[in-house]
């Protein structure tokens, strides 16, 4: 029903089934991991009126399960990426996975996805840290470009006092180029 993907490696397509409602994708070498998608197969949907919340699981400096809501899947939204680079170090929250004895080892971490009805999955907040950016990648990478653009022309600013006549230049005032 449900897949994981973190870049660079295998993808897992076989939870670990927990409970009737809970499966479980462990994250080995989890330090080195940015991002994690997780997915729903395609091959066979949630029931009418649910879906799944997705929870990141990793171990604390005493070894105690540390659970964290990233998101949620839907039939609507059947896949989502999250960030848990920076979520290593935060609090733990309300999860369904309390009262289950899950295996921890100091290098393993897990990705929890219980099925709730979408009623419940309406009501949770997740890890703010945890969504990764909305904006779209061309825009992003259009900003950064016209940042290094700025940047690299004001680098080659001189004053009014220091131009020397030169009738095969043009000048372009740097305040046009911040108008722009």
């Amino acid at each position: 029903m449900f897949g994981c993907l973190v870049a660079g490696r295998l993808v897992q397509a076989a939870p670990q089934q927990v409970a009737e409602d809970k499966f479980v994708f462990d994250l080995p070498d989890y330090e080195n991991i940015n991002h994690v998608v997780v997915f729903m197969l395609g091959t066979i949907p949630f029931p009418d009126g649910m879906g799944g919340s997705v929870y990141f699981c990793y171990p604390d400096q005493n070894g105690m399960a540390v659970w964290q809501l990233l998101g949620f899947v839907t039939n609507e939204k059947p896949s989502a990426i999250f960030k848990i680079s920076g979520l290593k170090s935060g609090k733990g929250s309300q999860h369904p996975f309390g009262a289950m004895n899950l295996p921890q080892t100091p290098t393993v971490a897990q990705i929890g996805i219980s099925v709730e009805l979408l009623e419940s999955l309406a009501q949770q907040t997740p890890v703010a840290s945890a969504a990764v950016s909305s904006v779209d990648s061309f825009t992003e990478f259009t900003q950064k470009m016209l940042d290094n653009f700025y940047n690299f022309a004001s680098s080659f600013a001189v004053t009014q006092a220091q131009m020397t006549p030169n009738p095969s230049e043009a000048f372009i005032p740097a305040n046009v180029v911040l108008k722009w």
